[in-house]
């Protein structure tokens, strides 16, 4: 763990160990020549001035710039087997993602090869992202299974995602997600109650065992699981204490915000039809609605009414959905200008969308998210005096250093 003493530094955070709400995700502070204390990767002390210099303590003279949060990637399916370009391609030239995934393609096609995957291959590709996306100030990413629909590579993607958690050198850490729930298996022909099944007498149990899991998800999408049947499945998975969330709304209008409201789950994600009844439910619910407009940019889809959801009262996330299919990005530099331009929402609220509220989107923004005495020193420090540049230099990194509990990383 590092002792640090940052100086001479403009600190820009939310605050709180909650989700910031509507209006509330414009109010940050906002310190002039401030320092940071970070004692055993925690952090100690926050303020102006010149602080008491200290014995062990390394100093980093932020010369005016920017420090913010690290960034948490609330929404990503990182660990998964081949690729799929030719995809790409064919939605390019006006096919669908349904029209694909029917055929045998989608989810199905990455399946297929993450099953073929060893474990070291999976681990060494994962391990790939996660450095370039600590380079663009990710400090925390959620990662989700999915791409197995089986036991063996269920359990595969998610003892990759541990292994690199017990890894002391580790750059990120990551929040894991069972998503069984992404498909139903092919092995079961197209039946998804008898998948359920399987998933909550097996999978479910065995997952929380062995402790593999924080949250279960599940993709709630026509043609895929229905309300009824998400809904069985979530109770099941917070029976056994997994954190909910749901893939809401993202293709068609079915009800996936208002189920996430009535189960008050962690958070919604997608929600590019999400109803203005779901929505506004939601906000009562205090669920987060996690948006991802990289892949409404790769898609070609309108994107998701961030501005509406938060002038409606909704605690609003970014997050890439880094994934092989519909968004193979976890750019942050993108994600920040397709949010501001595309979205409508204001470089301070996406500020706090993607550390504080993409914090709760997993359950940890009472360690994560901000700036503050006893939360995990994850820093950013962007080479600027201003945080406009992060829509600004469009698709162009702008961070200096990332700060991993107390430890720097990296230096542009």
């Amino acid at each position: 763990m590092g002792n640090l003493l940052i100086i001479n530094a403009r600190i820009i955070t939310p605050q709180g160990s909650t989700a910031r709400c509507g209006e509330e995700m414009k109010q940050l502070l906002d310190l002039l020549n401030g320092y940071i204390e970070i004692t055993d990767g925690i952090i100690t002390a926050v303020g102006t001035g010149k602080p008491a210099k200290k014995k062990g303590y390394e100093l980093l003279d932020a010369q005016g710039k920017v420090v913010l949060p690290g960034f948490v990637d609330s929404h990503t399916h990182l660990v998964f087997g081949g690729y799929r370009p030719d995809e790409f391609v064919w939605r390019m030239n006006g096919d669908s993602y349904m029209n694909i995934m029917a055929r045998g393609g989608g989810i199905y096609n990455t399946v297929r090869a993450t099953r073929e995957a060893t474990f070291d291959e999976l681990k060494i590709k994962a391990e790939w992202y996660i450095d370039a996306m600590s380079r663009m100030g990710v400090t925390t990413v959620e990662g989700k299974s999915g791409y197995g629909l089986d036991q063996d590579t269920e359990l595969k993607q998610l003892e990759v995602m541990q292994a690199i958690n017990q890894d002391p050198l580790r750059k990120v850490d990551i929040a894991t997600t069972y998503l069984g729930a992404h498909a139903v298996a092919s092995e079961y022909g197209g039946n998804a109650k008898d998948y359920i099944d399987f998933m909550i007498a097996k999978m479910l149990p065995l997952i929380a065992e062995r402790g593999l899991a924080e949250n279960c998800d599940v993709f709630c999408e026509k043609g895929v699981f229905s309300v009824v049947e998400s809904r069985r499945l979530l109770e099941a998975a917070r029976e056994l204490g997994f954190g909910i969330k749901l893939h809401a709304d993202e293709i068609v209008t079915l009800g996936g915000a208002e189920l996430a409201a009535e189960l008050k789950a962690r958070s919604a994600d997608h929600l590019l039809h999400a109803s203005d009844a779901g929505i506004e439910a939601m906000a009562k619910a205090g669920v987060v609605a996690t948006l991802l407009p990289l892949t409404a940019f790769t898609l070609r889809e309108p994107y998701a009414r961030g501005r509406y959801m938060i002038d409606k009262g909704c605690a609003v996330a970014l997050a890439t959905d880094l994934n092989p299919g519909s968004c193979c990005s976890g750019s942050i530099p993108l994600l920040f200008a397709t949010a501001c331009l595309y979205m409508h929402m204001s470089v301070e609220e996406a500020i706090t969308a993607i550390t504080l509220n993409g914090a709760a989107a997993i359950g940890k923004a009472d360690k994560i998210g901000s700036i503050e005495v006893g939360k995990q020193a994850d820093l950013v420090v962007l080479d600027t005096d201003t945080p406009n540049v992060l829509p600004y230099y469009t698709g162009m990194n702008s961070v200096w250093h990332t700060i991993k509990r107390g430890k720097v990383l990296h230096q542009a």
